[in-house]
């Protein structure tokens, strides 16, 4: 991820290996008492986490809720033709789905976590409460740094559309992001009004590339 991000972007634009584990440690030492390790995925990681789960659970997030907010200068779209991503915004709330990862193997992979998430520092990673249905679960969330230069703010929903049935990256179209998404929350029983509005305001422009 960071020589994708160095190669299409600026090299000053991705963490270093030591800011990215001053972040890490920084986020560790501030580990709620007796919490597991908990993620919470709203966006990618709910179809990709890229790290082994012991345990899953549809949770909701109170205070936040998932918005393509994220400018995508690499992964989802170029700097040419920016593409979209999920972060999370103040307000409302969230359904998504707890990853626990294995204590065994929790700091390690979050090392690698951190590679994937934090490779330009978009996001500020926080202890959060997740509703996990029948237990309330101490978890980890990826928030979106509004005073990053990729935030894109308050986009209207045909801005998003427009963005996300174009754009196109090193890992695959805005659109592909969106759809796995949906799908993914669809397995776990999970619909999102605000993503199927987003789908079809996509789907209205016509079939993607």
């Amino acid at each position: 991820m960071r020589e994708i991000y160095v190669a299409a972007v600026d090299p000053k634009r991705a963490l270093t290996d030591e800011q990215l584990s001053a972040s890490l440690n920084a986020t560790l030492a501030a580990r709620p008492k007796g919490a597991g390790w908990w993620v919470f995925a709203y966006g990618s990681l709910l179809w990709n986490p890229i790290f082994p789960v012991a345990e899953s659970r549809p949770a909701l997030l109170h205070g936040l809720h998932r918005r393509f907010c994220l400018w995508s200068l690499a992964s989802r779209g170029s700097p040419k033709a920016p593409g979209l991503v999920l972060g999370l915004m103040p307000g409302g709330a969230c359904r998504g789905v707890a990853y626990r990862l294995p204590s065994s193997l929790a700091i390690d992979e979050l090392h690698l976590l951190w590679r994937r998430e934090m490779v330009v520092g978009s996001y500020e990673p926080r202890w959060v409460t997740l509703d996990g249905g029948t237990r309330r679960l101490a978890g980890l969330a990826f928030v979106v740094r509004r005073d990053h230069p990729q935030f894109a703010g308050a986009l209207s929903l045909e801005r998003q559309a427009e963005v996300i049935a174009s754009a196109c990256g090193h890992l695959g179209s805005s659109r592909d992001y969106l759809e796995r998404t949906r799908i993914a929350l669809a397995s776990h029983g999970i619909v999102d009004p605000y993503l199927e509005r987003v789908t079809d305001a996509v789907r209205a422009r016509g079939p993607g590339k």
